[in-house]
């Protein structure tokens, strides 16, 4: 699995890739098949300091892509609400794919 964090308009400090690894750490536990993960961590200047930072991810896993991205005024609260979203989205993806078995119809036995 590959892992890339970067910054705009912001430098990662080596805190900031721990957290980022320490939540995600959640996500690759529940399903293995993750081929690469991309982390993207923005401080935007814009004049709303309610949804100034922002922390994106895309996850390529085979076959799909699964992107979410989370705004806060807080960067470690954005990553925070990234990582349920990230949880969430996964686990749907990962019951989609074990949901392909189709059961067969109990037969009704005769006697």
């Amino acid at each position: 699995m590959n892992l890339t964090i970067s910054g705009h308009h912001l430098e990662v400090t080596q805190a900031l890739r721990n957290y980022v690894l320490a939540k995600l750490e959640r996500i690759t536990r529940h399903f293995d098949q993750i081929e690469d993960i991309r982390v993207r961590l923005v401080i935007e200047n814009e004049t709303e300091k309610d949804r100034r930072q922002r922390a994106e991810c895309l996850i390529h896993v085979k076959g799909s892509d699964l992107f979410a991205e989370s705004s806060h005024e807080d960067l470690y609260a954005a990553l925070d609400q990234l990582a349920d979203k990230l949880d969430r989205l996964v686990g749907r993806y990962k019951s989609k794919v074990q949901e392909h078995h189709h059961r067969t119809p109990k037969r009704l036995a005769v006697a």
